[in-house]
């Protein structure tokens, strides 16, 4: 079984050499670069399993990066930011980030965090039994891992794509925050709660008729959510 290749993008040569060996003791195989556009381009030629990308570097910043990335590719992204505030937490996700690692951080926290993501990158891709789920204009092929909306197909990362799958699968069911965040993240991220109202505001974007009036994920104040449909 191959193991997952990881890209490693930051401008500072020591963050880089920490950072790779880190990952290359626990045999993930790793590539770097060491800008932004660099970085790019090795991700379009070799299409890493996972891409750890620093946020200010020169070139391209790390937040354009993971854009560009997010207009072809749903390739897991950790950013690597060194402010630990809710503000810039909430821009690495909405940039569509998948995490983020607060520098400094040590090597079981990277670690954690590198695994968290593969797992859930690999969870999006379980069939659950039934093969589809329609309501409306949405349509989810479990088994191609394919959502439309009115006949057009939606590009989710594997993240959001493991939360819609969850809301579908309990529809009609209030869902509280501490579910969500164990199901579609993992017990580790269980109050991690800015994670899902990110997510859930990218589903909305992607999938209903009007995200400030949705019709399918229903905010319950103090609770959880609530997939509005049918199965």
């Amino acid at each position: 079984m191959r193991c997952p290749r990881i890209l490693i993008v930051d401008d500072n040569p020591l963050v880089l050499k920490f950072v790779q060996a880190s990952l290359q003791s626990k045999d993930y195989e790793t590539l770097t670069a060491m800008d932004g556009a660099e970085a790019l381009q090795i991700t379009e030629r070799e299409l890493p399993d996972l891409v750890i990308l620093d946020i200010i570097m020169p070139k391209v910043d790390g937040f354009e990066v993971c854009k560009r990335l997010r207009e072809w590719s749903q390739i897991p992204i950790i950013m690597l930011t060194v402010r630990d505030n809710v503000e810039d937490k909430v821009k690495c996700l909405s940039a569509g980030a998948d995490d983020y690692i607060t520098k400094p951080f040590g090597i079981n926290e990277l670690i954690a965090r590198v695994r968290a993501v593969l797992r859930r990158t690999e969870a999006a891709g379980t069939i659950p039994t039934q093969p589809s789920f329609t309501y409306d204009d949405l349509e989810i092929n479990f088994a191609q891992r394919r959502v439309t909306v009115a006949g057009n197909e939606v590009k989710l990362t594997p993240t959001e794509y493991n939360l819609l799958q969850e809301f579908v699968l309990n529809a009609g069911r209030v869902l509280t925050h501490t579910h969500l965040l164990n199901r579609a993240w993992s017990p580790e991220y269980a109050q991690e709660k800015e994670y899902l109202r990110v997510f859930v505001d990218h589903l909305r974007t992607k999938i209903e008729p009007d995200p400030m009036n949705p019709k399918y994920i229903i905010t319950m104040p103090g609770v959880g959510y609530q997939f509005q449909a049918i199965a």
